[in-house]
């Protein structure tokens, strides 16, 4: 049986903003992924697949048996802005937690966030629409909340533990009896914590099935399709290359 193919999604900077590049690379763009992802995946038995923002999703979809989606920057808080409850947001600073001022400015134009964001929105409708599991690790977790018509909290800054080794442990969490989460890791285990935003209100469909102490949710499970996220990074820690959500993710795309 041939290994199954599993789109890992990234991230775009300019040259200019990474270590190395000539000047004259300066205004081109990149796409880039944390090569962890891509190792954990074939460790686990697939075939990981980077998937450029400039692709057609639909067409990737009918390609792919899996999706991966990934760490990285803030989710544009214009796409959920109008969930939040009066105030949420501090007019002084614009739109909490992205990278423009305004809800105009993230939808007509901006750095690299509208483009992710939106590429990310449609890989997850196509993958959905074609039965294919999902993993969201990270972002990739509040990506789905948003997606679902859920919130987030816009900032945790007890949880951006990244004075410490992207390995650390500083918390545990606590998984929901009879959840894919406690099939995979027990009643407990301990995590890195290297995010500042997490799921609020989950969207549609989900039910939380991992807790931090302080209550925040650090997993969900869709309650009928095949989607799992947490909110810590598997891929950074101790371990990594064993890790169960990435069994998991491969064990649904080979069926």
């Amino acid at each position: 049986m041939p290994k199954p193919l599993i789109g890992v999604v990234g991230r775009r900077r300019k040259g200019s903003r990474i270590g190395g590049f000539p000047p004259v690379f300066a205004e081109i763009d990149v796409d880039i992924y944390i090569c962890a992802y891509g190792r954990d995946v074939a460790a686990a038995g697939g075939i990981p697949v980077f998937l450029p923002l400039d692709a057609d999703p639909e067409e990737l979809a009918a390609r792919l048996d899996g999706l991966l989606l990934t760490g990285g920057e803030d989710i544009a808080t214009c796409l959920y802005a109008d969930r939040l409850e009066p105030g949420s947001i501090d007019p002084s600073v614009g739109i909490a937690g992205s990278a423009f001022d305004t809800p105009a400015d993230a939808l007509t134009g901006g750095e690299e966030i509208p483009l992710r964001d939106a590429f990310e929105l449609a890989m997850l409708e196509a993958s959905l629409a074609a039965d294919h599991p999902v993993l969201g690790i990270c972002r990739g977790a509040q990506l789905l909340t948003v997606a679902a018509g859920g919130t987030l909290h816009l900032d945790l800054p007890d949880h951006a533990r990244t004075d410490a080794p992207a390995d650390a442990t500083p918390h545990v969490v606590t998984t929901t009896p009879g959840s894919e989460l406690r099939r995979m890791y027990g009643p407990e285990l301990a995590v890195n914590s290297l995010h500042h935003q997490a799921a609020d209100r989950l969207g549609e469909g989900y039910v939380a099935t991992a807790h931090s102490p302080d209550g925040i949710i650090e997993g969900f499970e869709h309650v009928e399709l095949p989607v799992v996220a947490v909110q810590w990074h598997p891929e950074l820690m101790a371990g990594a290359l064993s890790d169960p959500c990435f069994d998991w993710l491969i064990e649904h795309a080979s069926r």
